[in-house]
């Protein structure tokens, strides 16, 4: 072979390394960051933020009977609570609530046993959803006066109509969104029956389950208080959207917003305390929920 066609040979040389760069240690977080990191913190800030937002905006406009101050509310409030108004309508409006959430979660429930069983009961639950989820709850009212009197029955009435839709359609996509590899496992494991539907099929279904629970409940909530709102009392006690109805008439305009405080913290407790217990317990637990970003 020609020495031509052989290929250079490069010299061999050695890079020294140089000294390794020290280690640098991360500053410990601050204590506001670390205070941050809690998402109970974070939205009391926000809501200390509107607040004062509002308060400003009453301040400017200057007219206490169109808009009340977010301090003169707070006063307000605290007075209702002092005096023992305010908790006595609020428990009127919680009793008739439960009573009507827990029918129409039961009415769901069995629709939805029903649907996930039977072809009819399919047929039954798409059919009775298309009639009745668009339906308003409150157009309701009319006829559960006529049919139930001026009583709890009624409010409990449309609280079923407002429960039951929802719940169920969220309910039936949950279990028919189950995947058949875990159905064949679930049998391949001697289950069959109730108990496949309790150890695979509600576990599984369970994120649009409780999506469905909390927007029955928030459908139940307001139509509760739009229906206080329309015919008021209750077997002789008012509840808390009568109480909202008679501070307008009577031009209480900051009880008018202490009221609406009053159904906007019992929304933010019921999230707070129920619904968001029941997901970390459940789903944060089991890994079938994701942590938002930004949280710790």
């Amino acid at each position: 072979m020609s020495a031509r066609l052989l290929p250079p040979i490069r010299p061999e040389y050695v890079v020294p390394l140089s000294a390794p760069a020290p280690a640098v240690q991360a500053d410990p977080p601050a204590p506001l960051r670390r205070a941050l990191g809690h998402a109970w913190l974070r939205k009391s800030l926000l809501l200390l933020l509107l607040a004062a937002l509002w308060e400003a905006l009453a301040r400017w406009q200057d007219k206490d009977l169109l808009l009340p101050g977010a301090l003169q509310t707070a006063r307000a409030f605290a007075a209702g609570m002092v005096s023992g108004e305010l908790p006595g309508y609020v428990a009127a409006s919680l009793a008739v609530l439960v009573q009507g959430y827990a029918l129409g979660v039961a009415g769901a429930l069995v629709l939805t046993s029903l649907a996930i069983g039977t072809r009819f009961g399919r047929d039954l639950l798409e059919t009775l959803t298309a009639m009745f989820n668009p339906l308003p709850a409150i157009a309701l009212l009319p006829l559960a006066l006529l049919w139930f009197g001026l009583g709890r029955a009624s409010l409990v009435f449309v609280l079923v109509h407002s429960v039951m839709w929802p719940l169920a359609l969220n309910a039936y996509a949950g279990f028919g969104s189950v995947p058949e590899t875990l159905r064949m496992a679930g049998r391949n494991y001697g289950l069959n029956g109730t108990r496949l539907v309790f150890q695979v099929m509600i576990p599984a279904a369970l994120p649009a389950i409780l999506s469905g629970l909390k927007i029955a409940w928030a459908f139940a909530w307001r139509t509760l208080i739009a229906a206080e709102l329309v015919f008021g009392t209750t077997s002789g006690k008012g509840g808390l959207g009568w109480y909202i109805f008679q501070s307008r008439n009577e031009l209480f305009t900051d009880k008018v917003f202490a009221g609406l405080a009053a159904v906007i913290v019992i929304g933010l407790l019921v999230e707070g305390l129920v619904f968001q217990t029941l997901e970390r317990l459940t789903l944060r637990r089991w890994g079938m929920q994701r942590q938002a970003l930004g949280t710790p």
